[in-house]
């Protein structure tokens, strides 16, 4: 059997941010070998981090290096990603594949979002979302983005979804997953390089303070992910009339070179910033760095006392529970029975985790708020066993 990571490395800044419960942003790092040209690639990924530290979170910048999923990229770590060729794209689906043959990818919003989660990052900062692609792209193709945002709970900051795409249809897509689109100071969807138009989000805020609280209530229902929808600043958005007929033009020149797939979303926005004489270009570099500081601000707010129930409360709503679920079967002995009830309560320092069966006496565990600070922390440490049936009580990593 080939040695992999169960765990993805954490840099040392990220690590001792999330021991000791700082808001921790995760950035893609797509946008880095593939989204945006050589030099602005790696410009726009530093401004992003700076802008990050300057609101008062960590900065987690993500990838697939040579193999092992990481959480924080190094400065060399993003130079040397910025200016290779032939980095794969990897979204949820190619994760896999780039582990096991032990290849450095550059991860879409999709793996972004599972690598965030597997750590406890809760929030994420993109240009735009994936979603339906219009014609003559076939109707099934549809982005992962969208299935990620169903099942997997982290915050995803937003220009809405990119103007290429059938708008209407991601968002009825959304709709029917249970994804909530909420709106920052909007009423309506951004459109990405277009402030937008007619499309209703789901819901609208106008501090960050509203948009953890909204975040931290849809999770702790059990929802998964969720949109934070920031449109581009009026000084930047480019008219929606220009921008719908720059669209079709590139979208006539995708059919005719048969473009698809993977490569249909890059080569729509390059020939966009052709055709826009480069204006879509530094509107996205603008959104970007926009999103990445509500990003942090939200991720601080997430960590407030009234803020959304805490950082710890919407992390316990299902990274507590899996991680708990993993100490059920590896504790001495196993604790192999079905989870009927679980409960968490918030009493600083701790969280206490108390699950149920139906045939079973009660265990509980303790989640510390401030274990050690190391780079991978183990999934369990210092298990100890209170007779058969009595109480159980494991130290589990952040969540």
């Amino acid at each position: 059997m080939l040695p992999m990571p169960l765990r993805p490395h954490l840099s040392p800044e990220v690590a001792a941010a999330l021991a000791a419960g700082r808001p921790v942003v995760a950035l893609e790092s797509t946008l880095i070998a593939h989204g945006l040209p050589r030099p602005v690639n790696l410009e726009v990924a530093r401004e992003c981090e700076a802008v990050v530290r300057a609101t008062g979170a960590v900065p987690a910048t993500v990838a697939v290096w040579q193999g092992v999923p990481t959480v924080g990229l190094s400065d060399d770590q993003m130079a040397e990603l910025a200016n290779a060729d032939g980095v794969l794209k990897a979204s949820r689906r190619d994760l896999g594949a780039a582990v096991g043959l032990g290849k450095t990818a550059a991860t879409t919003v999709s793996a972004t979002m599972a690598l965030a989660h597997a750590v406890g990052v809760r929030v994420f900062a993109t240009g735009g979302i994936g979603g339906a692609h219009r014609p003559p792209a076939p109707e099934w193709d549809i982005s992962a983005d969208l299935t990620e945002l169903a099942r997997t709970p982290v915050l995803v900051v937003s220009a809405g979804a990119k103007s290429i795409l059938d708008l209407p249809r991601t968002l009825e897509i959304l709709e029917t997953l249970g994804v909530p689109v909420i709106g920052y100071r909007t009423d309506t969807f951004p459109e990405f390089y277009s402030r937008g138009g007619s499309l209703p989000v789901t819901v609208r805020v106008d501090t960050a303070t509203d948009a953890a609280k909204v975040f931290a209530a849809h999770v702790v229902l059990g929802g998964g992910g969720a949109v934070l929808a920031n449109p581009l600043p009026d000084a930047d958005a480019i008219p929606a009339e220009e921008l719908a007929e720059a669209m079709r033009t590139a979208d006539a020149a995708a059919g005719r070179e048969g473009v698809s797939g993977a490569k249909l979303t890059p080569f729509l926005l390059a020939r966009l910033a052709e055709w826009t004489g480069g204006r879509t270009l530094r509107a996205n570099r603008t959104l970007i760095v926009n999103n990445a500081k509500l990003a942090a601000e939200v991720a601080a707010h997430l960590g407030e006392p009234g803020g959304g129930s805490g950082r710890r409360f919407v992390a316990a709503g299902r990274s507590l529970r899996e991680s708990v679920e993993v100490a059920l079967g590896e504790s001495d002995p196993p604790y192999r029975y079905p989870i009927t009830a679980f409960s968490i309560s918030s009493n600083p320092p701790a969280t206490s985790v108390t699950v149920g069966t139906c045939i079973s006496p009660t265990s509980s565990w303790n989640h510390a708020t401030n274990p050690p600070a190391t780079t991978n922390p183990p999934p369990i440490t210092n298990p100890h066993h209170r007779g058969r049936g009595g109480r159980r009580r494991v130290r589990v990593p952040p969540a």
